[in-house]
C-alpha cells in the first residue's frame, strides 16, 4: 500500500477539490498520511492568485521532495495551469495535473507510476496532464461523500470566471464560467444531509454566474435562485450558506425570494475591493460605490441586522491619498461585520501588474493598518449587538479557552459562540441567550 501526503493552498474551491482527491485515493486503497511525514507520493494542490502564492506553492513542492527524494511529487491546480514552463523546468516536480483534470488524478498517477517502474528509476520523469482551460466548456464533475468537517460541507457549484478584473489571474487559471448540473448538486447535498451534515456552503469561483450559458448571444439570468429553491427543500438540511456574491445579483426579486427561505443564512459576502469609484474603474469592477451601497441597503431592509462581509484591496496601482480616504470613509459608512483586508500584490500576467505608479510597500502597510483597525472596531460592534439576544448555534468542536473547556460553534451570521457543557454538542443546533463575551472574538451562550 503506497502512502500519500496531501497539502492544499488557496481558496475554498481548492479545499473542496482536495477533499475529493483524497476521497478518490482512499477508495483506491492508498494510505493517507500527514504532509510533514515521509510518504511515497506528495500532492500539492497549488494556488496562483498572487506572486506570493506561486512562491508558497513552489516551497511546499520542494519541501516534499526534500523530505523524500525518491517520492513522486505531484503539482496540481492553478500554479500548474498558469506557469507550466516554470513547472517543467523544476527538478523537484515529477507530475503536473492541471485544472479540469483532477477527476483523473488516480488514473494519471497510476499510469505515471507504471512508466516510472518500467524505466527502473527514481529520477524525475516529467509528465503533464493539462488542457487549454480557456477553451473548455466542460464542468469537471467531482462529488464528495464526506468532508474533514463533521457539521459543515462545502459544495462546489461552478468553476471559472468571465469578469477579468485587472488585478486577477484566475480567469487564466480556471477558464471561463462552467456550471455544474443541478441534479448532481442536489444529489450530493441529499447524500450529505442523509449522512448528518446540517449546513452546506455553496462555493465556486464566481457563483453569481451559476447557470449562465455565455456561449449564447442572450445569456439570460443566473439560475442561482432556482438552485437555492431546490436545495431548500432537502430534508435534514438546516442551513444554506452562500459563498462570495457579485453585488449585481442582489436584486429586489432575489432578496425577497431568499428572505422567504428560512434555511438561508443571513450572512452575505459581497466583494467590494475599493470604496473609490476611480479605482473600481481601473480594477475593471462592474459597479459603482453607489450601486454597491444600494445592494447592502436592500439586504438590510429585508433582514434584521444581517452579516455583511467583504474583501478590500489597498495600495492598488496609482491609489492616491484622496482615493484611499474615499475608501476609508466609504467603509465607515457601510459598517461591515468583517472585512478581509489585502495589500495589493502584483501578479505577473495581469493588466494591473503593468500599470504605472505602483504603490510603495511602506504606504501599503500603513494604509492596511488603518483599515485593519477599522475592521476590528466594526467587527466588535457587530458581535456586541448580539449580547442579550437569543441565537441559534451549530456547535462543531470542543476547545480550551483560558483554561476552561467549551463547545464552539457559529450562529447563522457566522459569529463564533462558546458554551460550557459537559455533554457532547458536536453537530447540535441549540438556541440560547448570548450573555456576553468569552474572548475578543467569541461570544458566550448561557
Amino acid at each position: 500500500m503506497k502512502s500519500v501526503a496531501l497539502h492544499n493552498l488557496g481558496c475554498k474551491v481548492n479545499a473542496y477539490e482536495m477533499d475529493v482527491m483524497q476521497q478518490m485515493l482512499q477508495e483506491k486503497g492508498y494510505k493517507i498520511v500527514p504532509f510533514d511525514e515521509q510518504a511515497d507520493i506528495y500532492i500539492v494542490n497549488t494556488c496562483t492568485v498572487t506572486n506570493i502564492a506561486d512562491r508558497k506553492s513552489r516551497q511546499m513542492l520542494h519541501q516534499a521532495k526534500k523530505r523524500n527524494p525518491d517520492a513522486v511529487v505531484v503539482a496540481a491546480g492553478c500554479y500548474v495551469q498558469t506557469g507550466i514552463e516554470k513547472v517543467l523546468s523544476d527538478e523537484g516536480i515529477d507530475l503536473c495535473i492541471g485544472n479540469n483534470k483532477k477527476k483523473e488524478l488516480v488514473s494519471i498517477l497510476e499510469t505515471f507510476l507504471r512508466e516510472r517502474e518500467a524505466h527502473n528509476t527514481n529520477k524525475t520523469l516529467h509528465d503533464t496532464s493539462i488542457i487549454e482551460i480557456g477553451r473548455t466548456s466542460e464542468y469537471e464533475e467531482l462529488t464528495l461523500t464526506k468532508t474533514a468537517e463533521h457539521t459543515r460541507a462545502y459544495i462546489k457549484i461552478q468553476d471559472g470566471c468571465n469578469q477579468f478584473c485587472s488585478y486577477c489571474i484566475i480567469p487564466y487559471a480556471r477558464g471561463r464560467v462552467r456550471s455544474r448540473k443541478q441534479e448532481d448538486i442536489l444529489a450530493e447535498i441529499r447524500n450529505l444531509a442523509a449522512s448528518g451534515y446540517k449546513e452546506i456552503v455553496l462555493t465556486g469561483i464566481h457563483i453569481s454566474s451559476y447557470g449562465i450559458d455565455f456561449s449564447k448571444e442572450h445569456t439570460g439570468e443566473p439560475q442561482l435562485l432556482n438552485l437555492l429553491q431546490e436545495i431548500h427543500q432537502i430534508e435534514g438540511l438546516k442551513r444554506i450558506r452562500l459563498g462570495s456574491l457579485e453585488p449585481r445579483i442582489i436584486s429586489e426579486e432575489f432578496v425577497q425570494e431568499i428572505s422567504r427561505m428560512e434555511k438561508i443564512c443571513p450572512h452575505f459576502h459581497l466583494s467590494l475591493q475599493s470604496g473609490s469609484d476611480t479605482i473600481l474603474k481601473r480594477m475593471n469592477r462592474h459597479y459603482t460605490t453607489e450601486e454597491y451601497y444600494k445592494k447592502v441597503e436592500l439586504l438590510r431592509s429585508v433582514y434584521d441586522h444581517p452579516a455583511i462581509t467583504t474583501d478590500v484591496i489597498t495600495g492598488f496601482p496609482g491609489e492616491t491619498n484622496k482615493e484611499f480616504e474615499e475608501t476609508r470613509k466609504y467603509l465607515e459608512k457601510i459598517s461591515f461585520y468583517e472585512m478581509h483586508i489585502f495589500k495589493y500584490s502584483k501578479r505577473q500576467g495581469t493588466v494591473a501588474a503593468a500599470m504605472e505608479d505602483q504603490v510603495p510597500d511602506a504606504v501599503k502597510q500603513e494604509r492596511s493598518a488603518v483599515l485593519l483597525a477599522m475592521e476590528k472596531k466594526q467587527s466588535e460592534a457587530f458581535r456586541q449587538h448580539k449580547i442579550g439576544s437569543l441565537a441559534e448555534v451549530l456547535f462543531e468542536e470542543e476547545k480550551t479557552v483560558d483554561g476552561s473547556t467549551y463547545w464552539i460553534g457559529h450562529t447563522a451570521e457566522y459569529i463564533k459562540v462558546a458554551k460550557a457543557e459537559s455533554r457532547t454538542l458536536s453537530n447540535c443546533l441549540i438556541t440560547g441567550k448570548i450573555s456576553g463575551l468569552l474572548s475578543e472574538e467569541i461570544l458566550l451562550m448561557e
